[in-house]
């Protein structure tokens, strides 16, 4: 964290950052307590787009407040595809094209944050995510839901 607490939400409404908020107790809560902010980011392309910024002034703007920001990089989840009822999928690449996409981003995410005075922690969903095997998971987690969840 690199800022002294204060309520986000109000740091974000004073920019023009806020069109609605799902909870107003999230600003008071942002002002009493350390909060953890994240915005993951697809290494489908090799290089993050005027879209990543907006997230990115985000977490800036949370780290100047007093709250840890994360930037997620999705090196395990962008090999997956994208299952969200789009009329076009995010384009599938390999594991090679994938780390050097996150290899750049991961340069670019931080360059940014460190000059807006962020500290972030960048982490790369692969770390978690590139040792579950389909059965295990399956065994563990899947016999918590039936067939028609």
């Amino acid at each position: 964290m690199t800022g002294t607490r204060r309520n986000l939400v109000e740091a974000l409404r004073e920019r023009g950052l806020v069109h609605q908020v799902t909870d107003e107790a999230l600003g008071p809560l942002s002002a009493r307590e350390p909060l953890t902010a994240y915005i993951g980011f697809d290494p489908t392309a090799p290089s993050l787009h005027a879209g990543s910024l907006y997230p990115l002034m985000l977490l800036a703007h949370a780290a100047k407040c007093g709250h840890k920001p994360i930037a997620l990089l999705g090196g395990g989840t962008g090999l997956i595809g994208d299952p969200s009822g789009k009329p076009s999928e995010r384009p599938l690449v390999s594991e090679e094209e994938a780390r050097a996409n996150i290899a750049r981003m991961r340069r670019q995410v931080e360059s940014l944050l460190l000059r807006a005075g962020a500290t972030p922690d960048i982490m790369d969903n692969a770390y978690w995510l590139k040792d579950v095997k389909f059965v295990e998971f399956l065994r563990d987690f899947g016999k918590h839901f039936t067939v028609n969840d």
